[in-house]
């Protein structure tokens, strides 16, 4: 009768649920290290101000988010945005935003899932053609219409890439 008692039960879920809490943690502190480094005053830099905003709105601590405004001001390991081209199926355009202070490691992983999920890596400016900027990110100037197994599929790589902890946003043209 092992692992059949009430706390056992409870000890897994809340496991889980911490390990979903934290990697969202993490890479909204990592946004809010990449938008500090220009100015770690969020009274003049709006893109911090949004970024500290948007981690309350998930009930990041306020410790935690001034050490994320200090390690970034600190000399040391600078995290770089990272913005990443591939086709999907279908060949549907993507769009990786990522923050990384190992650029290299980063690379490999996303060719890596995009390899075991039918995409493809693509060469900087492939794609961004498909996309405009907008103010919170990047928006297709036309859409890609997918069958029904293949939109699956996409909707798996796209979460996929979206559990790579150095993964900020994915942008796609695919309805």
């Amino acid at each position: 009768m092992s692992g059949h008692s009430h706390w056992s039960g409870i000890k897994h879920q809340k496991e889980i649920t911490d390990k979903k809490r934290a990697q969202i943690f993490s890479k909204l502190l990592m946004a809010v290290s990449a938008a500090a480094k220009t100015e770690p005053n969020p009274d003049f830099n709006p893109r911090l101000r949004s970024a500290i905003e948007k981690a309350r709105e998930f009930s990041v601590p306020s410790d935690n988010i001034a050490r994320a405004i200090k390690r970034a001001s600190e000399a040391g390991k600078e995290l770089e945005e990272l913005l990443f081209e591939a086709y999907g199926l279908g060949g549907a355009a993507l769009l990786i935003f990522a923050l990384s202070d190992n650029v290299n490691r980063v690379v490999q992983e996303i060719k890596t899932i995009l390899n075991e999920n039918g995409g493809k890596w693509a060469e900087p400016g492939s794609v961004r053609w498909a996309f405009e900027k907008i103010a919170d990110g990047w928006s297709p100037k036309f859409s890609s219409t997918l069958p029904p197994d293949e939109k699956i599929k996409m909707e798996k790589l796209v979460s996929a890439i979206m559990e790579h902890d150095a993964v900020q946003d994915v942008f796609t043209n695919a309805q």
